[in-house]
């Protein structure tokens, strides 16, 4: 069986929208691949990432915050951004790396009562994961 390709998330504090796309992805096609997720901050998980990936029934309350440095020498094929910020600071990946920049609102800047914060978590997760279906499909075949 040839090696699991291995896909890094990155966003800016690597506390929700990369922590929800990890552990999305990781459900998703964890027999294909191996996800990983950072940020170039760390900070922690937001709470309210992981009660909305609590709902669709995915555990990321055991997940960590970590900077890019964490990965330092390892090798991806494919490096996803999935907020604007990480993007234009992202650093230089070796040519077989593919780069990849899907651009997500960020559901920590959502200002209002508890349940409106949490939908805007939920509205995240939603189409981080529809996205994450289409990738699957793509990069599955190639």
């Amino acid at each position: 069986m040839p090696d699991k390709k291995r896909v890094l998330f990155l966003c800016t504090h690597n506390s929700a929208r990369s922590q929800m796309a990890e552990g999305l992805f990781r459900k998703l096609a964890g027999d294909q691949f191996e996800t990983f997720s950072a940020g170039t901050e760390a900070t922690r998980v937001h709470p309210l990432a992981i009660e909305a990936m609590r709902e669709v029934g995915i555990d990321i309350s055991r997940q960590q915050s970590k900077t890019l440095d964490a990965f330092s020498g390892e090798h991806f094929d494919y490096v996803i951004t999935v907020c604007d910020l990480a993007n234009e600071t992202c650093p230089t990946f070796p040519r077989d790396t593919e780069r990849i920049h899907w651009s997500f609102e960020d559901p920590t800047a959502v200002t209002g009562t508890e349940e409106q914060r949490l939908h805007a978590f939920k509205q995240a997760r939603d189409m981080i994961q529809q996205r994450l279906r289409m990738f699957q499909t793509i990069a599955a075949r190639g």
